[in-house]
């Protein structure tokens, strides 16, 4: 079943469905708030529960106005675990019996699954006129991206992606320094990441016995049939495979890519091209280089060059990633009393290696005034000019006073939820999410261009947003794919 055909059929089934839009969860609360009344709790289902979903499940949960209704999860194991912090929310491992059986008892729906189920998942529960909060990258496809960014448009839906470094700190300030034009226009930008998400070698042969525990039907939800393989695919390596993840890019580059082009107000790109090896159809390369191309935005130069690096051994040197020798700028930097200048200190407190290593993962800002570098992740941005860190803290210190940030935190444990809890606060019409599908899926539009310009190794595709199509015909066929009916 082509993707398209699932949203005519899922159209049909919310047009005859008659819940509770969360515009009017919202106004309700606000009027049960004006007339003094109690708040209400938002009910939540979860689907998918383990890993990922489990946090998902912690941080959400955490929210005092949240009440865990339903869980659900294709494998026992993940489902009987979360039950037992849950004892009351209700049980299932279909989803989709999920939604059926108990819509009119939910107010928002958590999707924390394999990339290849965010679509579906979510598809089914906005048309039951749901709030969802759906897990990074937002979907498995570009047509799916699009599909979702308009259903939530059409119904007015609180919806967020699960990037919850999008509310860190340091991301927040990053964001602003650029805007403020702390280094001038940006014309370039690389971002990094040396984790393999990818498999360079053969697909297995053969097929192993199913755990009594995991429904492999449902695990492999709307993509093709293949027999089960332990280890392969569930729990863990199915970021590696074409069917199910997107790989690295898809994984810690929504991440690392978030807050440049959330700072930099881009669009998706004109052009792709991906240096990796030739595709083998079942994994992802292991290594990649992905350059785009995008038009230009009041930040910006008239263009934006971007460049991903990933798997091990990522980023390849460049004379823009060059970092000041740290050891040697202390010794040349002192102040009159002999201590070790501000900007030396800075770049130490950062913990950018003492002899001008990059940090494991990061980006770096490219402007006509200098480079900004951003580590990934909870460390301070820290630019450079002529080779040498300069002293930022002034300009940090107005940033963070205009907007109200407070003092900086760097503690994943209190700063994780916030994400989470802002979703909530605008479910109950208290707060605005940061990263609705409006803004998701242009992103997860991005990150997904590079991943299909990975079957095209070498090659510059062009990419017509407008009409959202390849000028190059043969790599249209990887925008949607067929759902299998399960």
């Amino acid at each position: 079943m082509k993707k398209r055909e699932f949203l005519k059929k899922s159209a049909i089934l919310a047009s005859s469905t008659a819940i509770m839009p969360s515009v009017l969860i919202a106004c309700k609360e606000q009027q049960q708030k004006s007339e003094g009344q109690p708040i209400s709790k938002l009910r939540t289902a979860h689907i998918g529960v383990g890993n990922m979903g489990g946090e998902d499940l912690r941080d959400i949960s955490s929210h005092a106005k949240v009440e865990v209704t339903a869980l659900c999860d294709v494998d026992a194991n993940n489902l009987a675990a979360a039950k037992e912090l849950h004892p009351n929310a209700k049980t299932y491992t279909d989803y989709r019996v999920m939604l059926e059986e108990i819509g009119d008892e939910i107010d928002a729906v958590i999707v924390s699954t394999p990339d290849h189920t965010h679509a579906p998942a979510s598809i089914m529960a906005m048309n039951m006129n749901k709030p969802v909060y759906c897990q990074k990258p937002l979907t498995h496809y570009v047509s799916e991206a699009r599909a979702m960014k308009k259903l939530a448009e059409d119904k007015g839906l609180v919806t967020q992606m699960g990037i919850q470094v999008h509310s860190f700190y340091d991301y927040k300030l990053a964001t602003l320094l650029i805007q403020s034009g702390i280094i001038g226009k940006v014309h370039t930008v690389h971002a990094w990441s040396p984790k393999n998400w990818g498999y360079d070698g053969p697909e297995p042969e053969g097929s192993d016995p199913v755990p009594e525990s995991l429904d492999w039907n449902l695990w492999l939800g709307t993509s093709a049939e293949r027999p089960y393989k332990e280890g392969i695919y569930h729990p863990g390596n199915w970021r590696k495979l074409v069917d199910y993840g997107c790989g690295t890019l898809g994984d810690m580059g929504v991440h690392i890519f978030d807050t440049p082009y959330n700072a930099l107000e881009l669009d998706v790109p004109r052009t792709i091209k991906n240096e990796c090896r030739e595709p083998n159809g079942f994994g992802f390369p292991e290594k990649n280089i992905v350059t785009y191309e995008f038009p230009g935005t009041k930040h910006t130069a008239e263009s934006l060059k971007w460049v991903w690096y990933d798997g091990p051994g990522a980023p390849e040197m460049h004379e823009d990633l060059k970092l000041p020798n740290v050891a040697s700028s202390s010794e040349n930097n002192k102040d009159e009393d002999g201590d070790t200048s501000m900007e030396d200190k800075m770049s130490l407190d950062a913990k950018v290696a003492d002899e001008g290593q990059l940090p494991e993962q990061g980006a770096m800002f490219v402007g006509d005034k200098g480079r900004l570098l951003l580590p990934h992740f909870m460390q301070l941005p820290q630019k450079i000019v002529d080779g040498k860190y300069v002293d930022i803290s002034e300009e940090i210190a107005q940033v963070e006073k205009a907007n109200n940030m407070g003092e900086p935190i760097r503690d994943y444990a209190s700063e994780g939820p916030k994400h989470y809890h802002q979703f909530v606060d605008a479910c109950l019409g208290e707060a605005e999410t940061s990263a609705p599908f409006s803004y998701a899926s242009r992103l997860t539009e991005t990150i997904l261009l590079g991943v299909i310009a990975g079957r095209f190794p070498n090659q510059t595709l062009h990419w017509d947003s407008e009409n959202a199509k390849f000028a190059e015909d043969d790599a249209n066929q990887y925008l949607e794919g067929d759902y299998r009916n399960f």
